[in-house]
């Protein structure tokens, strides 16, 4: 059956190569990335390099839980390629390791498309010593053709929520066979160790959180902290809505208001909420729904130079929103905050990444669709350092409460979720041996 499959699966990629040209064509038209370097996505790339360790991230949220893990096997000789499939992961990747490409010991490139040609490119150009998929990216034809080549696949920095299980676990079970086809894990905890295990994954490793690794750009944090004065909210609530997705905007807007007319009944200083978009394609359109909402911005791609109020113009007068259209900046408009409300979970797509605001000591809020983060917000919240509300009004009720979180719970949480990249390290090699005997 699987076999089977595979067949149908490319001949799908295969026929539909002309829809997927005309999607990276259309994307292209706002984002001149998608459609530069086309010829990576077709296996045929001008540089190879290899014996690379390949490590894929397919967006920018597995570029960053994928950071420290990355300098880690650079540091210690390992030669890397990167693939990815958005502009913002691949960007991500060439400015945080710029130097690295520079000196030939990385590369960042489109991931192939879903054919057995395509990849075939891939492997002839790189030879890869093994690979790392990050997070839970299930690409059956990834997964074969790494078989096919003898190139060790793992899952890495792995989970399988609660809600995947349940659907894969019905019908044909087909991603369980791809799943299969890996040649092990690293998973981030014992339960996400039983779950794998369940569906037939073997050879795994319990290596915990990547993202609680991620080195933190202490320059970037303290220019954070002087936005705070910079901008007049040293007095002031300053909440930070993170990586906001499309059909989330109405239920954050309709918070920022209710929590702006309490504090104006109460006679207090007006909130400041810095407003953080998920993708560079929707940074114009939220600032003008914003405006037409009646609020007043401070765009941050209107400022000059790095995050660095220093280069940055006197600020007249404190907004009601500080806008976050610039890539690479999270933990500046972090560290403005007093709470997080992290993105996603208003959408049954659900939350991004909780693990950048906790590490900074933030609390965190989000919606009630935490599959995606089931590991760690289940422990998080368990930890009293993470809420989920089940709809926007609530989250305008917990926000006009204001619970307070004690920084110690937080520090304490981040500790003990942290060594992720030691302990993956430390794994490889044993897994490696589990498929390649001696």
């Amino acid at each position: 059956m699987m076999r089977g499959f595979l067949l149908l699966w490319s001949a799908l990629w295969t026929l539909g190569l002309p829809l997927i040209l005309i999607y990276l064509w259309r994307r292209g038209r706002k984002d001149r990335a998608y459609s530069a370097h086309l010829a990576e996505r077709f296996g045929r790339y001008p540089a190879p390099l290899p014996g690379a360790v390949w490590v894929h991230a397919v967006s920018l949220g597995e570029l960053r839980s994928a950071v420290p893990l990355i300098r880690a096997l650079l540091d210690r000789g390992d030669r890397v390629v990167t693939t990815h499939f958005t502009p913002a992961g691949r960007g991500e990747a060439l400015r945080v390791f710029a130097a690295d490409i520079a000196a030939g010991r990385m590369q960042a490139v489109w991931v192939p498309l879903e054919t057995g040609w395509a990849y075939a490119g891939f492997f002839r150009a790189f030879q890869p010593a093994y690979g790392l998929v990050m997070e839970i990216e299930i690409w059956p034809r990834m997964v074969a053709a790494s078989r096919r080549a003898g190139v060790p696949l793992f899952m890495c920095n792995a989970q399988y929520p609660s809600r995947a299980l349940t659907r894969d676990s019905s019908g044909l079970r087909l991603r369980q066979a791809v799943m299969r086809g890996f040649a092990g894990a690293l998973v981030k905890s014992d339960l996400q160790a039983q779950r794998f295990a369940s569906v037939g994954v073997r050879n795994i490793a319990v290596t915990g959180e990547l993202r609680f690794d991620q080195p933190v750009p202490p320059d970037l944090v303290a220019a954070g902290q002087a936005a705070r004065a910079w901008i007049g909210a040293e007095a002031r609530r300053v909440i930070t809505v993170a990586s906001a997705i499309e059909g989330e905007d109405a239920t954050y807007i309709h918070a920022i208001r209710i929590l702006r007319e309490d504090h104006a009944a109460k006679s207090l200083p007006k909130p400041l909420f810095v407003y953080v978009p998920r993708r560079p394609e929707r940074f114009n359109d939220v600032a003008e729904t914003l405006v037409k909402e009646g609020f007043s911005l401070i765009r941050r791609s209107q400022l000059p130079g790095p995050f660095d109020t220093a280069q940055w113009p006197k600020a007249s007068d404190c907004p009601d929103i500080f806008f976050g259209d610039s890539l690479g900046e999270m933990y500046g408009y972090l560290a403005m905050a007093d709470q997080v409300i992290v993105g996603g979970g208003f959408n049954p797509k659900g939350a991004h990444n909780i693990s950048e605001a906790l590490v900074l000591g933030k609390p965190v809020i989000t919606g009630p669709h935490t599959h995606t983060i089931e590991y760690p917000f289940a422990e998080a919240q368990a930890a009293g350092v993470a809420v989920s509300v089940p709809e926007g009004q609530a989250l305008a009720a917990h926000l006009l409460a204001n619970p307070q979180t004690d920084a110690d719970k937080i520090a304490a949480f981040t500790a003990a979720h942290s060594d992720a990249t030691r302990k993956t390290l430390a794994a490889i090699p044993r897994l490696l041996a589990a498929v390649r005997p001696s």
